[in-house]
């Protein structure tokens, strides 16, 4: 008798590059994404046996997201993923549940021509739904947002030992590259105008505060964000402190008040912080289906 015991265990055709035009005007419209499918459900024979009757070619799979692209639209990457994870779910009954992952890269009109684009958006927009039996997870979110302030912001305050020799300051640049994530408790929501307000929201807050440390920040943006949107319960901040150190131009003769620093890439803290809804738990099952987030 074997030892050894398949448990977790999902796959599928990762990185699907789809681009999908409408043009059923002359002022055409695009949804750029880069979609994941990865199913879960009874293939437990595939690994042991070799028996290859239930898996679902990651080439159909493949094939299922471009002709979904078609079938389906994409209003948004949640809706999008929702409709793959409804088609796997009910075309092969042993297959229970998946996750479905995509980054969407946001285009612009060039000078409001009708089907000329340049690609616009600073960040990339994230999104995984995962289905588990009769259980939906769905985590929206962005990273690469890169956001600085030349005031306002300020670290006093810490403890100081024999290895400390950051001075104090009231006064630094403070910059990030934002990247955050949160579940909603719905889907029957309209995902682009969440998405937007909830951008807006996190923007708002990097400005509208003294900040006293990074930390500080991201507790500003997490209140705000789930006291203003109540379809969501839970966001999370993943936030490096890209330093921007004051240089010494002293030694040249010449005066240095906050204003030529050298912009240092690593090392960087990384300040890392989940908010809650008051009453709704941390789901940590959900966060670990975010690679690299938790």
């Amino acid at each position: 008798m074997s030892k050894v015991r398949l448990t977790s265990n999902q796959y599928g055709k990762a990185e699907n590059r789809l681009m999908r035009v409408y043009r059923d005007t002359d002022r055409h419209e695009i949804r750029d994404l880069n979609v994941t499918s990865q199913l879960w459900g009874d293939f437990e024979t595939a690994h042991t046996e070799g028996n290859n009757e239930h898996v679902v070619a990651t080439d159909t799979q493949k094939n299922t997201v471009f002709a979904k692209a078609k079938e389906l639209g994409v209003s948004s990457p949640e809706q999008f993923l929702i409709g793959l994870a409804d088609h796997f779910t009910s075309s092969f009954d042993w297959v229970t549940g998946g996750r479905w992952e995509a980054e969407e890269y946001g285009w612009d009109r060039i000078n409001d021509h009708k089907h000329s684009f340049f690609k616009s958006a600073p960040e990339v927009r994230t999104a995984v739904f995962t289905r588990d039996g009769d259980k939906d997870t769905l985590i929206s979110g962005f990273n690469g947002l890169t956001v600085l302030k030349t005031t306002e912001s300020g670290f006093v305050g810490y403890p100081k030992d024999k290895y400390t020799t950051l001075p104090e300051t009231e006064d630094r640049i403070l910059a990030t590259d934002i990247a955050t994530r949160w579940i909603y408790n719905t889907t029957d929501l309209d995902f682009e105008a969440v998405y937007t307000r909830v951008k807006e929201i996190i923007l708002d807050s990097f400005t509208d505060h003294f900040s006293h440390a990074l930390q500080h920040t991201l507790y500003q943006m997490g209140e705000k964000v789930i006291e203003a949107v109540p379809q969501i319960d839970e966001i999370r901040f993943s936030c490096p402190n890209k330093h921007h150190f004051l240089y010494d131009i002293e030694r040249f003769g010449l005066e240095n008040p906050n204003e030529v620093f050298i912009v240092a890439d690593r090392p960087y803290g990384l300040i890392e912080a989940t908010f809650t809804r008051e009453g709704v738990d941390e789901n940590k099952d959900a966060w670990a289906q975010i690679a690299g987030f938790c």
